[in-house]
């Protein structure tokens, strides 16, 4: 009847309705009684009385009007509990009193007091004014009277303003929603929710203009976009989303904080259907102001990309002054090592002093290594032609069983050169390294695929769902594009790809010279220098665009479950530093592709257990512990005796045994004092204490985050090994040349900004989302890039810079012969 009824003026309404309730009495038959608004009324009702109360008004053009419903009754008993049903032009709402809330355990919350906004039924009119009326019918099923008292009133500031806040309280019982629309020639807004208070939990809810409004605990998830909230929230809107140009901002108080990181019950028994009278009030602040224009989007994408196409044309520059200077000493006959090309060029003449048939990087009968030429029949290819064949199949460390006695003798004095570890085929070690660059682009294939395919599901799931609370953005600062809900995260990672292939650029570029120097020259059967591999700056190249996509693919949607992605990369490019950087006085003993990927598998399967049992089980972190000080001990030991140490003896396990204790004997104790290889012995000391403290710090402590832990362990040793690298190299009386010393200067300033911003924490899987929201901050660059994007800035500029100074660092030696060259 009232949905159907034409709209009568407001004063006949009343009129209409003063004289039914007179000529019914007003009494227990549910006749209506005219309401007037902010009027307290109260009552009793039972089984056989009910009351019906009609509230009437009028709506001006171009006005909303909200009208509130507050109900309360001085019963407990829920077995009769009070019902209120409103019924309106569009809909009916109805509830009971006590209100009743679960909670964790099958708890239940219960309240006396209960406020509910009704659903405009025309929030936009167009028309002319419009009379609405509203039925309030309180009933009940008990046998005996229960008191009531009911207070319908309208709400004067029910539209929420741009740029304007606005004070409000709620409660569990009593949600809270407000009307927005979007102001012309603005197609963006975010919603600034603050609270001085951290509990008890919120959640603030979008919704579209749709009734009834879902605005209590157990439904305000079933419609729009939420998020859980203690101390501040932020939803951003477009207007794309709304085609009405207008939604309901909800606000919830939940009946637990659990689910804000507050106290779990600690039982299922007890207080099991107990009445909660809480008052679980929050005073809450919301502000509405306009988000970006278009305009910000493009100047970020042009800033993200001029930044770094800076360096491609400083890279040009560079090269360009360096061949100016060549074909300048070149004219004037004087080149020298200081043209930092990594290109040997000498100024004194090179001849073929060693025999025609020679390996790569023999030494003769003068050099001061002491190692014995090895001559072969044949003479071998020219330097450019790399052959398949069969024979030159590398394994874990050695191709050349010929000088396997030659090993045992030359890797154990105590004065190693980098003649004596640089005896085999060139062309055999560089298919080797070569190796390194397939094998990390079908790792990058196989695990980007599964990755990208999984971000675009919790992507398409958040964008389905509406929650949240599954993905942690800086949400002050998550600037949506298209289906992306923080694409500023997603764009600062350009840099990593950019940067990523310029390094394979320079890398290609002195490849190239090399070996045209090769051709020219015909230096195959010379030994100066560090020699030429450049199979594993490839593969570090590479390792550093991935870095950027899986980066890229974790802020998609960032969580506990897929930051693995952000970090695996980031293991390969520590561990293939550390390799590089051995590799560049050891080429001959490095480890193969195989062993170092089989390696980074391991480390990540462990990161895989670490962030599922890394938590509260303390098995796991004994375990880890013992693994990774038995893998520091044994590769210790590797490196120490060169790869040559062996645990052999008699046929029995006791034979071992004896072995174990004789080298502890005489490698340990005997030479405590005084160690045969006194350089490696102290770098392999620090090492271990250092990993043994990551150690007991993790047993200790057990951080949760389980990946940063395992990066800054090879962080950690990458740091220690350069540093020890860079030391032995000025003690060794070689010299810096500009270039490198430049990119050691620049990475160390570089990475020290980074770090700054790394630091700057703007949300935490750590937590429950509703406490990572507390450390949200707004944009600083720009008004579009928080400090995370600012940290993926810093952090791709300092890995470029890192890997020009491993590329660039002894170019001084390129005109040092071989048996000069220390190893260390």
């Amino acid at each position: 009847m009232v949905g159907g009824a034409a709209p009568v003026s407001g004063a006949l309404l009343c009129a209409l309705l003063w004289v039914a309730a007179e000529a019914a009495g007003d009494g227990p038959g549910g006749s209506p009684a005219p309401g007037a608004f902010g009027r307290v009324y109260r009552g009793a009702v039972n089984i056989s009385a009910e009351r019906v109360y009609a509230f009437a008004y009028s709506s001006e053009a171009g006005q909303v009007d909200a009208v509130r419903v507050y109900v309360n009754s001085s019963s407990e008993n829920l077995q009769y509990p009070v019902l209120f049903v409103v019924r309106q032009q569009k809909g009916v709402l109805s509830w009971q009193v006590p209100l009743i809330f679960r909670g964790l355990y099958q708890r239940t919350y219960n309240y006396q007091e209960v406020s509910r906004t009704l659903c405009p039924s025309e929030p936009t009119p167009e028309t002319g004014p419009s009379d609405q009326i509203i039925f309030v019918d309180v009933a009940s099923m008990a046998p005996f009277n229960i008191t009531y008292e009911l207070l319908v009133t309208r709400l004067k500031n029910f539209q929420l303003e741009t740029n304007k806040a606005f004070n409000f309280t709620a409660s569990p019982s009593q949600p809270q929603y407000f009307l927005y629309k979007f102001p012309q020639a603005v197609d963006s807004v975010i919603i600034k929710v603050v609270s001085e208070a951290v509990y008890p939990c919120s959640v603030v809810s979008v919704q579209d203009i749709v009734c009834p409004v879902y605005d209590l605990d157990h439904n305000v998830e079933f419609n729009g976009v939420y998020q859980s909230m203690t101390k501040q929230a932020a939803i951003t809107v477009q207007r794309k989303d709304f085609p009405g140009e207008q939604f309901f901002v909800v606000f919830v108080i939940k009946p637990e904080d659990y689910a804000c990181g507050g106290s779990v019950p600690s039982s299922i028994h007890g207080n099991v259907n107990r009445t909660w009278n809480l008052q679980r009030t929050k005073n809450l602040q919301v502000t509405i102001v306009p988000s970006i224009k278009k305009s910000v989007y493009i100047q970020a994408m042009f800033f993200s990309f001029l930044s770094f196409l800076s360096f491609y044309l400083g890279s040009v520059v560079v090269a360009f002054v360096h061949y100016i200077r060549v074909r300048r000493k070149a004219s004037a006959g004087r080149l020298s090592p200081e043209d930092g090309s990594g290109i040997m060029t000498s100024s004194h003449p090179i001849t073929a002093s060693t025999p025609e048939g020679s390996s790569y990087g023999a030494i003769d009968e003068s050099s001061s290594s002491g190692g014995r030429q090895l001559s072969s029949p044949e003479r071998r290819p020219p330097a450019g032609s790399d052959t398949d064949s069969s024979v030159e199949e590398e394994s874990d460390f050695d191709t050349m069983p010929e000088i396997e006695s030659d090993k045992n003798v030359i890797r154990t004095k105590v004065f190693l050169y980098l003649s004596d570890l640089s005896r085999k085929d060139r062309r055999i070690v560089s298919k080797k390294y070569k190796i390194y660059f397939w094998n990390i682009i079908t790792i990058a294939v196989f695990y980007a695929l599964p990755v990208i395919q999984l971000v675009i599901t919790y992507q398409t799931v958040v964008n389905v769902t509406g929650n949240q609370d599954i993905c942690y953005y800086n949400f002050l600062c998550a600037h949506p594009l298209g289906v992306l809900s923080a694409f500023n995260n997603i764009l600062s990672n350009v840099g990593h790809l950019l940067l990523g292939f310029l390094f394979l650029l320079i890398v290609l570029r002195r490849d190239i010279l090399h070996r045209r120097a090769m051709e020219m020259k015909d230096i195959y059967t010379l030994d100066y220098g560090i020699p030429k591999h450049f199979g594993l700056f490839y593969a570090m190249g590479i390792a550093l665009m991935m870095e950027g996509v899986l980066s890229a693919c974790y802020h998609v949607c960032p969580n506990y479950s897929n930051f693995q992605f952000d970090t695996s990369f980031m293991y390969m490019i520590a561990g293939l530093c550390m390799l590089k950087l051995y590799q560049t006085r050891h080429p001959d003993i490095n480890a193969s592709a195989y062993s170092a990927y089989a390696s980074f598998a391991v480390v990540i399967c462990l990161a895989v257990l670490g962030v599922v049992f890394g938590k509260n089980d303390m098995w796991f972190w004994v375990i880890f512990s013992m693994i990774h000080v038995l893998a520091s001990l044994a590769l210790s030991t590797q490196i120490y005796y060169m790869g040559r140490f062996k645990i052999d003896g008699p046929d029995s396990d006791l034979g071992i045994f004896r072995r174990v204790a004789m080298v502890l004997y005489t490698d340990c104790i005997q030479q405590c004092s005084r160690p045969m290889y006194m350089d490696r012995m102290v770098l392999l000391i620090v090492g271990n204490l250092v990993n043994w403290s990551f150690a007991i710090f993790g047993l200790v402590y057990r951080p949760r985050d389980f990946a940063s832990y395992i990066l800054g362990i090879f962080i950690c040793n990458l740091l220690l090994y350069l540093a020890f690298y860079i030391i032995m190299k000025l003690r060794s009386s070689e010299k810096l040349l500009p270039i490198p010393l430049f990119c050691i200067v620049a990475t160390a300033v570089v990475w020290a900004a980074a770090l700054y911003f790394f630091f700057q924490t703007l949300s935490s899987w750590e937590e429950t989302p509703a406490e990572s929201r507390e450390k949200n901050r707004p944009c600083i660059l720009l008004g579009f890039f928080d400090d995370h994007d600012v940290w993926h800035f810093l952090s791709a500029a300092a890995l470029f810079f890192s890997f020009l100074v491993l590329l660039t660092l002894d170019d001084d030696l390129d005109v040092v012969r071989r048996d000069k060259i220390p190893v260390f």
